[in-house]
Formats: structure tokens, C-alpha cells, sequence
């Protein structure tokens, strides 16, 4: 009787101190204050819209959703086209971020793969220092990728889902080594409801503090068939290719009147965490803006209600002004987004300081 009264006593004093453990989570929680927040638009805005910086020369491709990286002495721009068939991953570079050229595809179309007419890339691992360095990191000796994949002709089109690739270089077109298999799926055991008809745009970093218990995180948006709007979830991994779901929850989600809340990008001012997104509204003008959310911990978000980032304004973004990336470089902010208006779906800039003369 007393050896069973001893481990009743250790079951109970387990359950209670797990349930102070919870709870201890949950207390700690540091929202981030209006204040910050100001102080964060402060420092990110780019009132200053450069113009067109890149497009394709016919103009029925549609260019989309840019990365920004630096290797050595010159600049990285991955990119994707849709082609009318499905997408793919070009590459672009620059040695001043205003003039890009071309280099050539990275990934291609291919034939009976489940990714066979969908491959839209995003370079992951990349340096989220405000102002840093904006190297992609290597893990395990290679430059890594995540993707937007799937089977079916069209613009995103059919069930999509995460692919993960690699390669030895990011500074030539040379085609990424694929997965055989993707590593995230709206039909996974594992799927949560707001992510069960489909996934797009992904993007990965190291997180160097493990706040989540993991050194890699996947933010993506996804769409629930519960749910006809997207929002932004969580994955986790140790080794680039092994994933696990994170929460039950989008970390940025649904409000009245948005359709869409996606492709994130994150930046680390200080001790906090500013994630750029982008919002579609479905107003008058079905228009799409930037936006921005920031954290102390990478999971809990708190959304700047002021002012946009970036909104239609301009005869080539008078449709969408949405898909960032944003970096401080020489202490200017530039604002690179995705542009839809009189010169087709191009990448435009925007910009802390004024660059024209």
C-alpha cells in the first residue's frame, strides 16, 4: 500500500507541476506595445515608391514574389514566373539593388512529378538581421530551399503543397536538387483546419534562441476548405527536411473584410521580431496592401494598426501592392513587393529615402 500510495503521490505532483509549466508559458507571453510598434513604423517605412525595377520582357509573364539575398560583393533576387502553364524559379542579380539582369532558370518544368508544373522557390536560412549581412546561410553543407509545388496546369491551380530543395550555389543558374516528395501536404495526418484544401508561399529561417524547441521555422499561408481565406501557420524542424506542424492556430489570420494574409518575411530589429505580410482586402477595389506584425518570441504576434506599408498608388501598382521584401542596406530601407497595374505583375521598390534625382 505504500509503494502504491508513493507513485499516486509522483503522478499527482507530475500532473501539477506540468499544468505550472503550461501556465507558466502562457503568463510569460510578451505582447509587444503600441508604443514599440511606432517606434518599429518609424524605422521600417519607405515613403519614397522608386518605381518598376524588374519585369519580364513580355509582358503576359508575370513576374512574382521576390527574395533578396547578397554573396560576396553582389546582390540576389530569386523570383518566380507564371507562364501561362504553371510556375517556375528564375534567378536575377544586381550590384547596386536598382538594375537587375536575368541569369536563368533554377527550377524547371517537369513531367510526371507531383511538382511537375508548379515549382515556385523561395531561398530559405537567410541572415534576418536588420541591416546584417542578408546571406543565406548553409546547413549540412548546402544552400536550401522551400517551394511551392504541385501537379496541375494553371495559376495555382489544383492542390499545392511544400517541396524542399537544395543546391551548392545560389549565384548561377543551375538547376536546385528537388526532394523526391514534399515535406508538407494539405491531406497530411497532421493537417489543421485552416490549411486542409491548400499550401503557397513559404518561407524559412534559423532561429538561433529555439523558441519553439526547433533551430528551423517555416512560416507559410495556407487556405482551410473551412475557411475561404488564407492565413499565415507555423512549422518547425530540426534538419531541413523532417517538419512538424507548430500550434494549433495561424499566427495571422482572418479579420473582417480580408481575403488574404500571406508570404511572410521576417526581420530581427533588437529584440524584436517584425514579420512583413501582405493583406487582400475584399473592398470596393479588391485591392492588396503590406503590412506588418512584430513578437519578442517568434509565436505570438501583435499587428501595427496604423498606417500601411505599401499601397496602391501609382498607375504600375494600382492593383495590388502586396509579396515584400525588406532590407536596410547603408542606412536605407528598401522595399522590394510584388506590383500589379499598367505594366503587368512586376517587381517594384519602395524606399526610407528619396534615390531619384
Amino acid at each position: 500500500m505504500r509503494i502504491i500510495y508513493i507513485i499516486v503521490l509522483m503522478f499527482v505532483l507530475c500532473i501539477n507541476n506540468t499544468e505550472g509549466q503550461e501556465k507558466n508559458i502562457k503568463t510569460n507571453i510578451k505582447l509587444v506595445s503600441e508604443e514599440k510598434l511606432s517606434e518599429i513604423y518609424d524605422e521600417i517605412k519607405t515613403p519614397y515608391k522608386y518605381g518598376v525595377v524588374f519585369k519580364h520582357p513580355d509582358k503576359n509573364k508575370m513576374v512574382d514574389s521576390p527574395t533578396i539575398y547578397r554573396l560576396g560583393d553582389n546582390w540576389y533576387m530569386s523570383y518566380i514566373i507564371f507562364d501561362g502553364k504553371g510556375y517556375e524559379t528564375w534567378l536575377a542579380k544586381s550590384n547596386d539593388l536598382l538594375n537587375w539582369e536575368s541569369l536563368g532558370r533554377v527550377m524547371t518544368s517537369t513531367k510526371n512529378t507531383w511538382d511537375g508544373n508548379q515549382k515556385a522557390g523561395y531561398v530559405s536560412l537567410i541572415d534576418i538581421n536588420w541591416g546584417g549581412s542578408y546571406e543565406p546561410e548553409k546547413f549540412n553543407d548546402s544552400y536550401w530551399i522551400s517551394y511551392l509545388g504541385g501537379p496541375s496546369e494553371g495559376y495555382e491551380s489544383g492542390i499545392l503543397s511544400i517541396g524542399i530543395a537544395h543546391t551548392s550555389d545560389l549565384s548561377s543558374s543551375k538547376e536546385w536538387t528537388r526532394l523526391e516528395k514534399p515535406v508538407l501536404t494539405p491531406r497530411d495526418e497532421s493537417v489543421r483546419w485552416f490549411e486542409n484544401k491548400t499550401i503557397y508561399k513559404s518561407l524559412i529561417i534559423r532561429d538561433k534562441m529555439e523558441h519553439t524547441g526547433y533551430p528551423f521555422i517555416m512560416y507559410y499561408n495556407a487556405k482551410g476548405d473551412t475557411a475561404e481565406y488564407e492565413s499565415i501557420g507555423m512549422a518547425v524542424s530540426d534538419d531541413m527536411i523532417s517538419w512538424k506542424r507548430f500550434g494549433d492556430n495561424p499566427v495571422i489570420t482572418f479579420q473582417k473584410g480580408i481575403t488574404i494574409s500571406g508570404d511572410a518575411q521576417i526581420a530581427k530589429i533588437g529584440d524584436i521580431y517584425v514579420m512583413f505580410f501582405f493583406r487582400a482586402l475584399w473592398d470596393e477595389k479588391h485591392s492588396a496592401v503590406e503590412k506588418f506584425a512584430c513578437s519578442y518570441d517568434l509565436i505570438n504576434w501583435t499587428e501595427w494598426k496604423g498606417e500601411n506599408l505599401i499601397e496602391p498608388s501609382e498607375p504600375y501598382d494600382k492593383k495590388y501592392s502586396h509579396k515584400p521584401w525588406v532590407i536596410k542596406w547603408n542606412g536605407v530601407v528598401y522595399h522590394f513587393y510584388n506590383a500589379v497595374g499598367s505594366e503587368g505583375r512586376v517587381i517594384a521598390l519602395a524606399t526610407s529615402k528619396s534615390l531619384r534625382k
